[in-house]
């Protein structure tokens, strides 16, 4: 297995840092013994064939895995000095902090410019709402296409502004990491381009996690790349190591198609 405690954090402490992380559905183990740390404002892609356990473990740092009945994380994921399972942390911070795009857009069934202002809104965000809306929806590249239409329906949108609109819910409430699950599988080509640019940009003020199944995606975003099988992380390191250089050969064999 690959060291995954040497990864240059560019002298600053990781974003997140995971550690022996076990999660359990009922009796199956689905994510087994993962450390790896998470550089700050970089992004770091989570590969691998189909369930291998990459979902799950985004799930882990923001405790989305909660939600599910059957689960148990064993481990500790730290943020801030803190452990994010410890008893006292409160989990709808954490998401907070931590915001999460899933692979489907998922609008509410508002307006778009109430999408924006939903997060800010239910913790009580008592500054300029309007100013807020704009320069989330400007972060998320889709302002010049819905400046002048705010009052319109989410659901008018093309599915590629609608994810730009889900991104843009999760900015607003200013958080510090961004997680997202595979959140161009759904969309066309260009809609993909779109996204792949908005994920460079933001990268500038956020650190992000993306799980994705297409490899020259991870190729193209990503600074770090986290290989996953059966549940253990194989290898992880700088992207260009892992898709030109692997040391496992269980990654090659991936990542040049020979299964998965």
């Amino acid at each position: 297995m690959a060291n995954v405690y040497d990864i240059d954090t560019g002298g600053g402490s990781p974003a997140l840092t995971a550690r022996d992380v076990s999660v359990y559905y009922g009796e199956k183990q689905a994510v087994r013994n993962v450390s790896l740390d998470i550089p700050a404002n970089r992004v770091v892609a989570l590969i691998g064939p189909s369930g291998c356990g990459k979902s799950t473990l985004l799930r882990c740092f923001n405790r989305m895995n909660d939600l599910v009945p059957s689960a148990r994380v064993d481990g500790e994921i730290m943020f801030r000095g803190h452990n994010l399972y410890d008893s006292g942390v409160d989990p709808v911070e954490v998401r907070r902090r931590i915001g999460m795009v899933f692979q489907k857009p998922n609008p509410f069934p508002k307006s778009i410019y109430e999408n924006t202002a939903f997060g800010p809104r239910i913790n009580g965000f008592e500054g300029d709402l309007d100013a807020l809306v704009e320069a989330s929806l400007r972060q998320a590249a889709l302002w010049d296409e819905v400046h002048d239409r705010l009052g319109d329906s989410a659901y008018a949108l093309s599915g590629g502004q609608q994810q730009r609109l889900c991104i843009a819910r999760t900015l607003a409430v200013k958080p510090e990491v961004v997680l997202m699950d595979e959140p161009a599988s759904a969309l066309d080509p260009i809609a993909t381009q779109r996204i792949e640019e908005l994920i460079f940009e933001l990268k500038k003020d956020y650190t992000i996690v993306i799980v994705t199944h297409n490899m020259q995606q991870a190729a193209r975003i990503s600074d770090y790349t986290a290989f996953l099988y059966m549940g253990e992380l194989v290898e992880y390191g700088p992207t260009e190591t892992i898709f030109t250089n692997p040391r496992e050969e269980r990654t090659e064999a991936y990542i040049t198609g020979r299964f998965g």
